[in-house]
């Protein structure tokens, strides 16, 4: 059968399409994705420039979906990059190929903002996806997916609370393992710390990605579920950060996990547990949370990042990283 032009219609998703998608996925999926795509598609309408939301709809009704966001600059990688993190088809419709006029679309979009690679994670028994994810264009990126439980991470330091920061240590009194009295402070990142960790950032990498900080700052303080970034000072003045940011169904995944984007620390304080800080408080926030693990992603010849993930307790993910070049 070929579908008639006419028939088939590409436009970019609304609030009214927001039921559609749910039930598309739930469909495919087997859950309700619900908070993450209520979340995904406000933050595509309010900032158009940083995602790409597309639907497909057959004889007036949406028959299929795709979400693509801006990453350039994640982990230290330049050029233009952005991250597919849902694409779905109503099952009745899955024989006619809309998922590939999606993905076609998506990339159409992508090279119009000069976007020139593609990436996605899939994990490792979903075969269906990863053959069609092959058949798209798609290989195998080189860079390792990274995890750890939330389990809290024993340290020599511990982590001091400012006064205004919300109490996450243990009600029970456990003064042996609270983070709450070092000589690293560590606080709740917010927006008036960007120009720091531009800062900071640059000093390490040796050339300025305030686009790419300013979309992640505003990805981990409003599309979050819960803001989990965090700063590190010394004598009141900011010396490290992480960002993070706690999502439900990016990549499929329907267990409550975080994503951490970004960790840097001042050369001039380096090697002084700032980084080890840092890690240790997001972990012990997470775990009290009941967020039950944190996801990374590195290149797989950065082998400084990768010996401090692992220090930290992260593992390889049972994940598969790919790209495809626009």
């Amino acid at each position: 059968m070929t579908d008639h032009p006419s028939e088939i219609q590409m436009k970019p998703l609304t609030p009214e399409d927001l039921e559609a998608v749910i039930a598309i996925d739930s469909a495919t999926s087997g859950t309700s994705r619900r908070g993450y795509f209520e979340k995904r598609l406000t933050a595509a309408i309010e900032r158009p420039q940083d995602y790409v939301f597309v639907g497909l709809s057959a004889e007036g009704v949406l028959a299929g979906f795709a979400f693509a966001r801006i990453v350039s600059g994640a982990f230290g990688q330049t050029g233009a990059a952005a991250s597919l993190d849902a694409i779905g088809v109503n099952p009745n419709q899955a024989a006619r190929g809309f998922g590939h006029k999606l993905l076609a679309e998506v990339e159409a979009v992508l090279r119009h903002k000069r976007v020139s690679i593609l990436t996605s994670q899939i994990d490792w028994p979903q075969q269906p996806v990863l053959g069609f994810m092959a058949h798209a264009g798609f290989r195998l990126a080189p860079r390792v997916v990274l995890t750890r439980t939330t389990e809290e991470i024993a340290l020599d330091l511990e982590v001091e609370e400012e006064v205004e920061e919300l109490d996450y240590s243990s009600p029970n009194g456990d003064a042996e393992n609270a983070l709450s009295r070092d000589r690293v402070p560590v606080r709740t990142m917010t927006e008036s710390d960007l120009g720091k960790i531009v800062s900071i950032d640059a000093a390490s990498m040796g050339f300025e990605r305030r686009d790419y900080f300013t979309r992640k700052q505003h990805e981990s303080l409003h599309q979050s579920a819960v803001q989990v970034s965090l700063v590190a000072e010394q004598d009141g003045f900011p010396v490290g950060f992480i960002m993070a940011r706690v999502d439900f169904g990016e990549f499929g995944r329907t267990g409550s996990e975080a994503v951490m984007d970004s960790i840097g620390v001042d050369p001039g304080f380096q090697a002084q547990g700032v980084g080890q800080a840092l890690m240790a408080k997001l972990i012990a926030n997470l775990g009290i949370l009941q967020v039950e693990t944190v996801r990374t992603e590195v290149d797989w010849d950065d082998t400084a990042l990768i010996g401090f993930f692992s220090s930290a307790g992260f593992v390889p993910a049972q994940r598969i990283p790919l790209e495809k070049f626009l």
